[in-house]
C-alpha cells in the first residue's frame, strides 16, 4: 500500500527513496485575490487545499494502484490573477513568471526522478499558464503532466442550478458553498449576495459570446459585476458544500489513480 507524503516534510534521502518507486506528484495551484466582500483573499487556496485533503482521505481507503506513493508539493500562491487586479488585496504574478515557475520546479521534479505530475488547480486564471507550462514540461522531460481544475469536473447531479454552474464563476454559489463546508468562520455572512453576472445576462439574451464557454472573450472581474463577484452566493450552505466537496474529492482521487496507472511508454519519443 502506497503512502501519502508532503514533499517539504521529507529529507533529501527520503525523497530519493520515494521517487525511486515512481510516485505521483500533485502540485496545488491556487491564488491570493479578491472574492468580493463575503469571502477572504485566500479563498482559492483554502478550497484547493481542502479539496485535496478530502481526496487524500478517499485514497487512504482506496489507494493508488501498484502501491504507488503520493507526493504533495507546496501550494503555488499567489499565481496568475491579472483579471482581479483592479480590486485591493489581489496579489498576482505575471503570466510569464508563473509559466517559468512551473517549468523550473517541473525540471526539479524531473531531476529527482518524478515522471508523473498532476497540477491540481483551484483558480480559473491559472488555466492558460498551466496549459502552456504542462506542454513545455512534456516536451522537455517526457513527463506525464495532468491538468486538473476542480471547477471543470462534471458536477454532481443537482448540485447547483445549471445557470449558476455556468455563470457563477467567481465568489458565487460554488465557492461560497465549499467555503461554508471547509472554513465557515471565514465567510462574512452579512455580505453574502446575488451578484447577477454579465454572462447570465448575455445568455438570457441569446448571445453567442460569453465570458466562459465555446466563444469566450477576455474579461476583467469588473466586467462581470461591479462587486468583483460573479454568481449567486445566497444559494450556498454548508450541506451543499459538503456534498460538492465529497463529489469533487472522489473525482480528484480518480484522476490521481489514473495518473498512477498511466502507461508511461505511451509518451513516445520522436520517431
Amino acid at each position: 500500500m502506497g503512502a501519502i507524503h508532503r514533499w517539504a516534510d521529507l529529507t533529501g534521502p527520503e525523497l530519493a527513496n520515494v521517487a525511486a518507486g515512481d510516485p505521483v506528484a500533485v502540485w496545488p495551484l491556487a491564488a491570493v485575490e479578491q472574492h468580493g466582500a463575503h469571502l477572504p483573499l485566500g479563498t482559492d487556496t483554502i478550497i484547493g487545499e481542502g479539496l485535496l485533503a478530502a481526496a487524500c482521505d478517499t485514497l487512504r481507503e482506496t489507494p493508488l494502484p501498484d502501491a504507488r506513493d503520493l507526493l504533495i508539493l507546496p501550494t503555488l500562491a499567489p499565481a496568475a490573477s491579472l483579471e482581479h487586479s483592479a480590486y485591493p488585496g489581489t496579489l498576482s504574478l505575471a503570466a510569464e513568471q508563473v509559466i517559468a515557475t512551473l517549468e523550473s520546479v517541473g525540471a526539479d521534479l524531473a531531476r529527482a526522478g518524478i515522471r508523473r505530475l498532476v497540477l491540481f488547480n483551484s483558480h480559473g486564471g491559472n488555466k492558460a499558464v498551466m496549459d502552456l507550462a504542462a506542454l513545455k514540461l512534456r516536451a522537455a522531460h517526457a513527463m506525464l503532466v495532468v491538468k486538473a481544475s476542480y471547477f471543470r469536473f462534471a458536477p454532481a447531479a443537482e448540485a447547483l442550478p445549471a445557470a449558476e454552474l455556468a455563470h457563477g464563476v467567481h465568489g458565487g454559489a460554488l465557492e461560497t458553498a465549499l467555503m461554508a463546508h471547509l472554513a465557515p468562520e471565514h465567510i462574512r455572512t452579512a455580505h453574502v449576495a446575488d451578484a447577477r453576472p454579465l454572462g447570465r445576462e448575455l445568455a438570457d439574451a441569446g448571445r453567442t459570446i460569453a465570458p466562459e464557454g465555446e466563444a469566450a472573450f477576455a474579461w476583467m472581474a469588473q466586467d462581470l459585476h461591479p462587486s468583483g463577484v460573479a454568481g449567486d452566493a445566497t444559494l450556498a450552505d454548508a450541506e451543499r458544500g459538503a456534498a460538492l466537496c465529497a463529489h469533487i474529492a472522489e473525482r480528484t482521487a480518480a484522476v490521481l489513480r489514473d495518473a498512477a496507472a498511466f502507461d508511461l511508454s505511451r509518451l513516445r519519443s520522436m520517431p
